[in-house]
């Protein structure tokens, strides 16, 4: 344990920040997966329709560096792929 006043804040600190990217990314795997549900469903306007708010999800967390920027795209790309491809 920290002996530092500073390194204890720190170490205060260091866990609120863990636990409010945590709640972030599970917002980000929650967009996700709203998507490949309307894309099980069939329906490929309302599946647009998710990805489009799902899309702003996926941006907002890669500008705050929670996931990186390449990752974010790659999920956004995989989905919209996904979407063209139903019938």
């Amino acid at each position: 344990m920290a002996n530092i006043a500073s390194a204890k804040k720190a170490a205060r600190q260091s866990i609120q920040r863990r636990a409010h990217n945590a709640s972030l990314r599970s917002k980000l795997r929650t967009a996700i997966k709203s998507v490949q549900a309307a894309i099980k469903n069939g329906d490929k306007v309302a599946a647009r329709g998710v990805l489009r708010d799902a899309t702003k999800v996926i941006d907002t967390i890669a500008d705050k560096k929670i996931v990186h920027k390449n990752k974010a795209s790659r999920h956004k790309s995989r989905l919209s792929a996904a979407i063209k491809a139903m019938a």
